[in-house]
């Protein structure tokens, strides 16, 4: 199984004095074909989300509006990612383990997945990651 690396991407916005636009594209600004568009937002504090790992998707996290933090952990590496601005993007890999934790009351956490929803993607038993993915 192939190990890539989660990384942070930022992308240029473009504005003027009416406000920001930026721009997300396929294969351009986001390194893959996104499928699936979901958001999170409304999460109580103190609350951590995620608690998984995937056999096959590919995310791109971006928090359009307040902060997040995000735990990763491919079993060679963890470090801390703090989401605070829509021009910063994190290139999540399905070989890490991630938690999202510390939203500030107005975060809203934008997703896109490379893949559709599928149960069987989901790797939630942390000890069943670290068997699958330490081999790599």
């Amino acid at each position: 199984m192939q190990t890539l690396s989660s990384r942070i991407v930022r992308i240029e916005s473009l504005g003027d004095e009416r406000g920001q636009l930026t721009v997300l594209e396929e294969n351009k600004s986001i390194p893959f074909e996104f499928k699936r568009v979901f958001y999170i937002y409304g999460t109580i504090a103190g609350v951590r989300r995620g608690f998984h790992a995937h056999y096959k998707t590919r995310q791109a996290l971006i928090s359009v509006t307040g902060s997040c933090k995000v735990h990763l952990d491919n079993t060679k590496r963890t470090e801390e990612v703090e989401l605070d601005s829509p021009n910063t993007i994190l290139i999540l890999e399905p070989n890490d383990w991630h938690e999202m934790y510390d939203f500030s009351p107005d975060c809203v956490l934008l997703v896109l997945a490379s893949h559709l929803y599928d149960p069987e993607d989901y790797i939630r038993d942390y000890d069943k990651f670290i068997k699958i993915y330490s081999k790599s």
